[in-house]
């Protein structure tokens, strides 16, 4: 196949940075640095090394090194495929929220009124406005999974909308998507930077960021967060999914890679810090924002209860008089049933995924002052650095299809593409049923993790030892001017093998050891309680329950 040799390396490396940036940032960053240096480097630097070199999509790669290979490439391509599905599914509830961005007051603020207007809609009252306008509003959730529900034709237009903005942009191939991404690139971090600012100015910013930064040494002893940090890598660097391995092979032969590959995963890394900073301000905001809640709400029920003036007890004072009332009235505080409002905990319960962008941030955004605008420009973020993690996916579809000759070559490409968005779009339409969330949930769980590891490994396997070092290393030496130093052929060679394989049995061992179970939107859930929840307050309780193995077990969550 004909490649566009003269590619600018700069506009590959704004490419290959747009796949990178989607800020999913963690609180271990002490394992993520780790998988950074010594597995997403090294992987980082393989898989442009050889696209480049062979220039070749992912199948065509494999297939050329070896035919027992080519089952890599079309992993790659299936793994791109999948994770494009519910990539594009999160663009399409991100143009929902977009969309919804410019009323006043914004819908997830206040609970709408029931079918005969005289009170607010219970099953909002009983929950938040946040979390009615996401599970009801947006998703209109089923109780389970096994309950199906109808597709949700709003779901169905913006899931509609968003691939045909990716076409759009792939209209043209790479050079389409080299214009596209000094926007898509260059946006995110210009909100990102007006986040920043904002986010430090809010109550309790200072704690989330001390959140952030204080290692927790028992967490690290978990595996899961290690197994969380090289799978947070995959994504981050969008390693084995053969997109990499296909834009590089738009690169001039003489391009120095290397040079590409650190330049790639330090900015990415960097990134990840820079946003997880007004991310965790706000979560810290947030957090703080519920704990004085949580105390206000313990001081109005001990007022009440023990006839304390409104004025003797407030939230300044809060721990010094509960201290005291425990001291001289230990009896009656303790049939108070008082909620436990430890900060720490706030915190700890923040939510993650998809909670974190439409629960989390949607309800720290209301109290912004301007929160309209504040809306319009975090999903405005959002949709820019979902599209250009699509771009990665998307490369790693089409130019396989088009290597292996999949499609005869008198149908243009751009009938492909669109072939391509249809065809996705249709299987995602899965994504848009009642129970749509649940399937995206364990979808996202295991298409994203187990497989890239495989195909990691076995990649490196490919290259090593199937291509040979010997004329890999050659090869580096033709494109770039210098051999590998001994840091990558140590790393290649051995120690991100046996990472890889440490990481994989640790998720064998784990998955093992747990039970499948997935969240489940429960709206009888604040209505009858089980007796164990019976003292937790209904207004505090979010109506999720949890499904395992058939059996309902109740679990409160504070979202």
């Amino acid at each position: 196949m004909k490649k566009h040799h003269g590619q600018s390396p700069r506009l590959f490396l704004h490419s290959c940075l747009t796949s990178q940036v989607f800020p999913h940032p963690g609180a271990f960053l002490i394992p993520y640095l780790i998988a950074l240096v010594f597995e997403g480097l090294p992987l980082l630097y393989l898989e442009m090394a050889i696209g480049q070199r062979l220039r070749m999509g992912s199948i065509g790669v494999w297939t050329s090194i070896s035919p027992f290979l080519g089952g890599v490439g079309i992993a790659s391509m299936a793994v791109s495929f999948l994770v494009s599905l519910f990539y594009n599914t999160i663009l399409a509830w991100v143009l929902w929220y977009f969309f919804h961005s410019f009323q006043d007051p914004l819908p997830w603020s206040q609970c709408p009124l029931n079918d005969n207007s005289t009170a607010y809609n219970q099953e909002c009252v009983d929950s938040t406005p946040v979390n009615y306008f996401w599970y009801r509003q947006t998703l209109n959730i089923t109780p389970d999974i096994e309950i199906s529900g109808s597709l949700q034709w709003t779901m169905v237009i913006c899931l509609a909308t968003a691939w045909c903005v990716v076409y759009i942009c792939f209209i043209r191939g790479i050079e389409t998507i080299g214009k596209v991404v000094y926007v898509t690139a260059t946006f995110p971090y210009l909100v990102l930077t007006i986040f920043l600012i904002q986010s430090l100015t809010l109550p309790g910013s200072t704690d989330g960021l001390i959140y952030l930064f204080t290692p927790d040494w028992n967490v690290l002893k978990n595996p899961q967060v290690w197994l969380d940090a090289a799978t947070q890598i995959f994504f981050s660097l969008s390693l084995a999914f053969g997109g990499l391995i296909a834009f590089s092979s738009y690169n001039p032969e003489k391009n120095n890679c290397q040079r590409d590959a650190v330049l790639v995963g330090v900015i990415n890394s960097i990134t990840s810090i820079y946003a997880a900073i007004p991310i965790f301000s706000i979560l810290g905001f947030k957090a703080t924002n519920n704990y004085n809640s949580c105390r206000m709400s313990n001081i109005l029920s001990l007022t009440n209860y023990l006839e304390i003036g409104d004025q003797n007890m407030t939230v300044d004072n809060y721990e010094q008089m509960l201290e005291h009332l425990n001291i001289t009235r230990p009896n009656e505080v303790a049939d108070v049933k008082l909620r436990s409002c430890v900060l720490q905990n706030f915190l700890d319960q923040s939510a993650s995924g998809t909670g974190l962008a439409f629960i989390v941030f949607t309800e720290a955004v209301i109290e912004m002052p301007g929160s309209q605008v504040w809306a319009v420009l975090f999903f405005v973020m959002l949709f820019s650095l979902g599209l250009s993690s699509m771009f990665g996916n998307m490369e790693g579809i089409l130019t396989p299809i088009r290597d292996l000759k999949l499609v005869p070559t008198w149908i243009p490409s751009e009938l492909v593409t669109a072939g391509v968005c249809l065809i996705s779009f249709l299987v995602a339409l899965v994504f848009t049923l009642g129970s749509g969330n649940y399937w995206l949930e364990i979808f996202n769980s295991y298409v994203g993790s187990v497989p890239l590891l495989i195909i990691a490994f076995f990649e490196l396997i490919g290259v090593i030892y199937f291509y040979g070092m010997q004329k890999f290393s050659d090869d580096i030496l033709f494109m770039t001017g210098k051999r590998p130093n001994i840091f990558w052929r140590v790393c290649w060679r051995f120690i991100s093998p046996l990472y890889l394989l440490v990481v994989f049995l640790a998720y064998v061992v784990i998955q093992a050891q747990q039970h499948p179970q997935y969240p489940a939107w429960n709206p009888d859930y604040v209505k009858s309680p089980p007796n164990a929840m019976a003292s937790v307050p209904t207004s505090t309780t979010a109506m999720i329950s949890k499904h395992n193995n058939g059996s309902r077990n109740y679990e409160n969550f504070r979202l």
